[in-house]
């Protein structure tokens, strides 16, 4: 896993944006074309991949099939499940490199590091939603259309969200909190803490965090499904302690940019991409192998 193969599709979903008006916000063409943009690394790395559509209501009372993109390993038992996602869209303010093409971007870099058919027990599966930034309807659309067999066949989901903020910090979720709501289902402190340790093989010191309702994981919490997640902050203010911990600014905010049309390519913190890139493809890694057990 590197920084500089995680930036070719940085750089590519920037370019995307750059041809539909400035953002990739679902519904739209910058969405669509992002969509195209992933089945094709995904398909060209020898995945299944399909795009299960759902309908999205508009503001105007209208309706919008979107769709999502998931893809599989052809490798490993598909009744163990270790699933990695990441949203698609980006906010209509502005292209959503941080927010979020750094997660897809590192998603699909350790796809095409890991190809379609590794030697893995497991099978792994990666996904990317639509409409996360118009209220997560990506990622419940497509909980909900799991049948309880289905739910009970993922093991383990992790969640990516914002993985370069420009003032980086390095949050893990997963087993901290005062309910499970905040700590996640059973087994959900296991991810947490195997996320820290490959975090910890980068150099990083993580601070874990509760989950709060804001990404993509909620679905899976509310589905009882095991579930990590990683960020590099948005809109919170980096304390001295962090910047003395993680380098930075103490008293900026982690992502300047962050919902804006500042949200570009140039803003992306290599360092941090590629530290969450390493510590989220050992963390499949070690689950795929079944070196970890998720009790649920």
């Amino acid at each position: 896993m590197t920084a500089d193969g995680a930036m070719v599709h940085v750089e590519a979903l920037q370019r995307i944006a750059d041809a539909n008006g400035g953002n990739r916000a679902t519904p739209g063409p910058g969405y669509d074309a992002s969509v195209d943009y992933v089945v094709g690394v995904l398909r060209g790395a020898g995945f299944d991949v399909s795009t299960p559509s759902f309908v999205l209501d508009s503001d105007d009372g209208g309706e919008t099939t979107v769709r999502n993109v998931v893809a599989q390993t052809r490798t490993g038992n598909p009744r163990q499940v270790v699933m990695g996602g990441a949203h698609l869209d980006s906010v209509l303010e502005g292209p959503g490199i941080n927010d979020n093409a750094s997660g897809v971007a590192a998603l699909l870099e350790a796809a095409v590091r890991m190809s379609g058919s590794p030697p893995v027990s497991n099978a792994v599966r990666i996904a990317f939603w639509a409409a996360e930034e118009q209220g997560l309807y990506g990622s419940e659309a497509y909980v909900d259309s799991l049948s309880s067999s289905d739910r009970r066949a993922i093991v383990l989901y992790l969640n990516l969200d914002m993985v370069a903020s420009p003032n980086a910090g390095y949050f893990v979720q997963g087993g901290r909190g005062d309910d499970e709501s905040e700590t996640g289902p059973a087994g959900s402190q296991v991810a947490g803490r195997v996320l820290v340790e490959e975090l910890a093989e980068t150099g990083v010191a993580a601070e874990l965090a509760p989950f709060d309702g804001g990404s993509d994981f909620d679905a899976f919490l509310e589905a009882g499904i095991p579930t990590g997640g990683v960020y590099a902050g948005d809109e919170g203010v980096k304390t001295t302690e962090q910047a003395e911990r993680w380098g930075g600014r103490a008293g900026a905010v982690f992502d300047p940019c962050y919902h804006s049309a500042c949200d570009r390519a140039e803003g992306i913190h290599r360092s941090a991409l590629d530290d969450f890139s390493d510590a989220i493809a050992g963390t499949v890694a070690r689950f795929a192998e079944s070196s970890e057990t998720i009790t649920r």
